[in-house]
């Protein structure tokens, strides 16, 4: 699968991406630890509007869906790869063994959270998200580049 092949089939693979994405959150929420008084404060600072409900949980590695589609469609879009730090899923938040206590990942995985709650939740969040990742790439993607930007916001 291509970008051109994914955009074509952007209606298909979207409530796969969605599912997945519910799922995920669902075993972060379950399993994973609140954020700590600085991590809230962040979240606040960066617009998240219940940051008591956000939860972080530390993992080897960024899961992959198992679904050969969206396995394709992360390919196509060079996402969720090996060198994947952190991930939002609304307000559950993997962040990779390695990156555990770096501030300025959560931040950003924080700004996405922010990002959610403003869209509207998982779908209209994934909807604009993955839409602007097969577009124009992930690196470019605007929500992307406004999570970078926010981050950076906070660090200076």
């Amino acid at each position: 699968m291509n970008r051109e092949s994914l955009l074509a089939q952007f209606e298909v693979v979207l409530p796969l991406a969605v599912a997945w994405a519910a799922e995920q959150e669902e075993r972060i929420l379950r399993d994973g630890v609140g954020l700590s008084e600085a991590e809230v404060a962040d979240a606040y600072a960066i617009g998240v509007q219940e940051p008591q409900q956000v939860r972080l949980l530390r993992v080897n590695s960024v899961p992959r869906p198992l679904h050969p589609q969206l396995r394709a469609a992360c390919d196509a879009i060079d996402f969720l790869t090996p060198a994947t730090r952190g991930l939002t899923l609304r307000y559950g938040i993997f962040i990779r063994s390695d990156c555990w206590n770096d501030r300025s990942l959560i931040r950003h995985e924080l700004a996405h959270t922010a990002q959610y709650e403003r869209l509207g939740g998982i779908d209209a969040f994934l909807q604009k998200y993955l839409f602007e990742c097969v577009t124009v790439g992930y690196p470019a993607a605007p929500l992307e580049q406004q999570a970078i930007a926010a981050t950076a916001r906070l660090s200076e």
